[in-house]
């Protein structure tokens, strides 16, 4: 069960940071909202919709749920510092990815709304340097949460005694 849950917690890992990776790579290169580069900037908002609804949900499902029942299932974990890390950050991931995600989808709709003739492209936000920002953020605390993964450093639990005993 624990390698299981290792394989499925690494697998959702590398979904996650391989399509972060790509909304911040289609980010950089969708063009301006303009009437002109519409088309072109509807199809990539699409992408992204369909990157951020199709492997970045399921995979912070996939990293977050497994990570966490380690944590119950692994008695050892339960006294190691940076698997709690590991899990507060998690859950912080996910909040920044449900947050983050939801203007990606917004902005597609309202791209596609505005490819269609139903909206103007004017009422449309563009890409902003915050969502840029978000992903490259969520990116660099997913690779933090992978680093104390692999290198597990001692870190003490605020209720445990120096010799790492709880008290």
């Amino acid at each position: 069960m624990r390698r299981l849950l290792k394989f499925l917690h690494t697998i959702g890992a590398i979904g996650l940071m391989g399509s972060l990776a790509c909304l911040v790579v289609l980010g950089n290169h969708a063009p301006a909202p303009a009437p002109e580069s519409l088309a072109a900037y509807a199809m990539i908002r699409g992408a992204m919709a369909a990157i951020a609804a199709w492997i970045v949900l399921p995979s912070l499902v996939l990293t977050l749920i497994p990570g966490l029942l380690a944590i119950a299932a692994t008695r050892a974990f339960h006294d190691a510092g940076w698997a709690w890390i590991k899990a507060a950050t998690g859950l912080l991931i996910f909040a920044g990815g449900l947050h983050a995600l939801a203007p990606i989808q917004e902005e597609a709709r309202l791209s596609a709304d505005a490819l269609a003739g139903r909206l103007e492209p004017s009422a449309l936000a563009g890409v902003s340097p915050g969502e840029g920002m978000t992903l490259w953020v969520l990116l660099f605390v997913s690779s933090a949460n992978v680093a104390l993964g692999v290198w597990r450093p001692r870190i003490i639990r605020p209720f445990q005694r120096a010799t790492g005993r709880p008290t």
